[in-house]
C-alpha cells in the first residue's frame, strides 16, 4: 500500500542513503539516479533539481523521480528526468507508485507554467505518456579478455585498428591529468559540429565524486592529443557518454585507437557490456558503432505535455536551428567555449 508522494528537499545522510540504496537495487537504476546528481547539476549549471519520492507505510522508498528544471529566455521552461546524461526517468516497484510519480511531477509542472517533461526511460513506465522512438542505444556485451575481443573484429575493422600505432598514436588513460587534453579535443570538435560546449568544470566535478568511476582516454599523436573520450563505468557497464577527434587528424583513423582501447579498458575493468550511448537507426553513427558489435536496444523516452503543448524538438536536426549552427561553426575556438556553457545549461 502506498502512503506517499512526497517532493525531496532534506539532504541528510540518511535521506540519500535511502534514496540510494532503493536506485542500487533496481533493475532501470543507474549512476545517474544516485541523490547527489541533483546537487551536482544545481552547482555546476544552476539549474534547479526537482526530486520526488515514493514510501510504502514503514516508510521505505519505493519509488524515485529525479527531474531538474531547465529555464531559458530561447528555449522555454521545462523539465527532463534527466538533463546532460543519456540516463533518468522514473524508478518504482509498480506501474502504479510510477502513475502516482508522475502525476506528482505534473502537478507541479502545471504550478509552475511549465511546457513539458521529458522522461529519459529505457522501457515505457505509462501509457499515458506520449512516446518517442527515434532513437537507439548501441549497447555491446564484452568477452573475458582483449585477445578474445580482437578474434571478434573482422579482418578490415582490425587493420583501421593498427592504422593510429603506424602513425605513432598512443591512448593514455587517467583522470584529472588529462582533463586539459580531453577539454581542449572535445571542446575543438563541438565547436567544428556547432553545438555549445559543456565548461570544463563539469567534467572536473564529475572526476571530483567518489561515488562516479570516471577515466579519461586520450590518443596522442607525439605531444597533440588527437582524440579523447570521457568513461563512466556502472556496475558492469561501460558507458562512453562523450567521445571526440580533431579533424585534422581524422585522416589518420585516431578515433579506431580510441574506440579499441576503450574496449580494452572496459575488459580490464571487469566490465561485461560496454554502451556506445544512443544513436539514431542506420545514421552514420550508428554503422560506426555497429561495426564493433553494438547491437541496438529501443529507447522509450516518454512526454509529458501541458495543455496545448506539442512534442518539443530541441535537437541540431531541427531546420530552425541551422543557422544558429552554421555561424557557431565559424566562431574563433576561445569564443565558442566562452558562450558556450552559458547556452548549453539550458538545452537537455
Amino acid at each position: 500500500m502506498i502512503v506517499s508522494y512526497s517532493s525531496v528537499t532534506a539532504t541528510t545522510e540518511s535521506d540519500s542513503a535511502d534514496w540510494n540504496e532503493f536506485v542500487s537495487r533496481h533493475p532501470q537504476g543507474s549512476v545517474y539516479h544516485r541523490y547527489e546528481v541533483a546537487n551536482l547539476i544545481k552547482d555546476t549549471f544552476s539549474q534547479q533539481p526537482y526530486y520526488y519520492k515514493s514510501s510504502n507505510q514503514e516508510g521505505s522508498i519505493n519509488g524515485v523521480l529525479p527531474t531538474v528544471r531547465l529555464k531559458s529566455v530561447f528555449f522555454g521552461d521545462y523539465f527532463v528526468s534527466l538533463p546532460f546524461f543519456n540516463y533518468g526517468g522514473v524508478l518504482a516497484d509498480t506501474p502504479e507508485i510510477a502513475q502516482g510519480l508522475i502525476t506528482k511531477a505534473a502537478k507541479a509542472a502545471t504550478q509552475i507554467g511549465a511546457s513539458h517533461i521529458e522522461f529519459r526511460h529505457i522501457d515505457p513506465v505509462s501509457a499515458n505518456l506520449t512516446l518517442r522512438q527515434d532513437k537507439v542505444l548501441m549497447v555491446k556485451p564484452l568477452p573475458d579478455n582483449r585477445e578474445a575481443l580482437l578474434k571478434e573484429f573482422k579482418t578490415k575493422l582490425r587493420a583501421q585498428i593498427k592504422r593510429p600505432a603506424r602513425e605513432g598514436a598512443v591512448a593514455r588513460n587517467g583522470a584529472h591529468d588529462l582533463l586539459a587534453d580531453f577539454y581542449q579535443v572535445f571542446s575543438e570538435n563541438m565547436r567544428d559540429l556547432g553545438t555549445p560546449v559543456y565548461s570544463i568544470n563539469f567534467f572536473r566535478a564529475l572526476l571530483d565524486q567518489p561515488w562516479i568511476d570516471s577515466t579519461i582516454l586520450v590518443v596522442f599523436i607525439g605531444n597533440e592529443p588527437t582524440a579523447a573520450a570521457f568513461l563512466i563505468k556502472d556496475g558492469p557497464r561501460m558507458e562512453i557518454p562523450w567521445a571526440s577527434t580533431r579533424r585534422k587528424f581524422n585522416r589518420l583513423s585516431v578515433n579506431m585507437c580510441l574506440y579499441s582501447e576503450a574496449l580494452g579498458l572496459a575488459i580490464d575493468k571487469g566490465c561485461s557490456v560496454f554502451d556506445f550511448g544512443r544513436s539514431s537507426v542506420d545514421s552514420g553513427t550508428y554503422r560506426f558503432k555497429k561495426q564493433w558489435g553494438a547491437e541496438p536496444v529501443q529507447l522509450n523516452w516518454q512526454y509529458w505535455l501541458a495543455d496545448g503543448q506539442k512534442m518539443p524538438a530541441l535537437t541540431p536536426s531541427n531546420p530552425k536551428y541551422q543557422l544558429a549552427i552554421n555561424t557557431w561553426q565559424k566562431l574563433p575556438l576561445c569564443i565558442a567555449n566562452f558562450l558556450g556553457p552559458k547556452i548549453i545549461r539550458s538545452l537537455p
